[in-house]
């Protein structure tokens, strides 16, 4: 819409995370460099949780870029499913990594569950499949990672059969590593006692924390940087301080808020955008932090001072000159 208006090549403030406008903020950097060590040393369990918009499916995007060329990876979007599809989506990850023959045995308990005809005996069946695949990728020497995103989504009975998955290993080291993708909710799931025998197999745990408002300015210009605007200057110093304040650090709410300013100022003809139109977006976004506006008071001057000090006194000497006051 506006990106030849302010010389860009793409749009820098898209709502879809995409690894081309990755950062390295603090926060950030240090949970892509916890995930990648934890999985490069064979932990078991690693988790990243952070608040809505703060950056997680990004990371995990990151990781799975990261780790292609070394890893057989088993990725799972929407883990809100009972143990029985648990086990037959990651039956149809490591399916693609299989010979035709062991694929077709796992398409089956693919087709046998959204029939829903899928029994027990069908459910053990799958999980020695993927114990005998998994075997069959360490005798490769071929690491297998199972990542899972928005992982507060899972109920108490698929997060214990994760665990039973994680069982799977041989007598030195584990057949498959979890790393778990989710909001702070998942952090309350995991501290219920009955959970205690997973949540002690986290081996590394990050919370990735909002920008600090330094960050949102290094943010701001990283994003258009990388949309073809090197070195332009945007957004006035006002409008990023306004941007930071409101978006209270949250990326996602960054972008909706620059993205909204910059359509703006385009509409408006302008090649910077300035505080006006960052307030503006503010206020067509309730989810953000809405400014405080107080109501200035013209300062008194010095001679209705003077006056209001004369007043009292002259009042008195008119009342004793009058026989008033005695």
């Amino acid at each position: 819409m506006y990106e030849e208006f302010f010389g860009l090549r793409e749009a820098p403030f898209s709502l879809t995370p995409n690894t081309h406008f990755f950062m390295q903020s603090c926060s950030h950097a240090q949970a892509l460099e916890m995930l990648l060590v934890g999985l490069r040393t064979g932990e078991g369990f690693l988790k990243v949780t952070g608040e809505v918009g703060t950056g997680k499916t990004l990371i995990c995007r990151m990781l799975l870029n990261s780790i292609e060329d070394e890893y057989v990876t088993a990725y799972i979007p929407n883990p809100s499913c009972s143990p029985e599809t648990l086990y037959c989506l990651l039956a149809d990850e490591l399916a693609g990594h299989s010979e035709k023959t062991l694929e077709t045995h796992m398409t089956h308990h693919i087709d046998a569950y959204f029939n829903d005809s899928m029994t027990n005996e069908m459910q053990m069946r799958a999980l020695q499949q993927i114990q005998e695949k998994l075997l069959a990728l360490a005798a490769q020497n071929q690491p297998v990672a199972l990542i899972i995103d928005e992982a507060q989504a899972m109920s108490h009975e698929t997060i214990e059969a994760l665990r039973l998955i994680s069982n799977l290993e041989t007598e030195s080291k584990k057949l498959l590593q979890i790393v778990l993708f989710g909001q702070p909710e998942l952090d309350d799931r995991l501290a219920q006692d009955s959970l205690r025998q997973l949540a002690q197999r986290i081996s590394f745990h990050h919370r990735l924390t909002p920008l600090s408002d330094d960050a949102v300015v290094d943010y701001v210009s990283h994003r258009i940087n990388q949309a073809g605007g090197d070195g332009v200057e945007l957004f006035s110093k006002s409008a990023l301080r306004l941007c930071a304040n409101a978006s209270m650090g949250v990326p996602r709410l960054i972008n909706m808020l620059c993205h909204k300013a910059m359509i703006l100022a385009y509409g408006q003809g302008l090649k910077t955008i300035e505080k006006d139109q960052m307030l503006a977006a503010v206020k067509d976004t309730p989810i953000c932090k809405q400014p405080k506006f107080s109501v200035k008071r013209k300062p008194i001057s010095r001679r209705w001072v003077a006056l209001l000090l004369v007043l009292p006194i002259g009042g008195v000497w008119f009342m004793q000159s009058s026989g008033l006051l005695l």
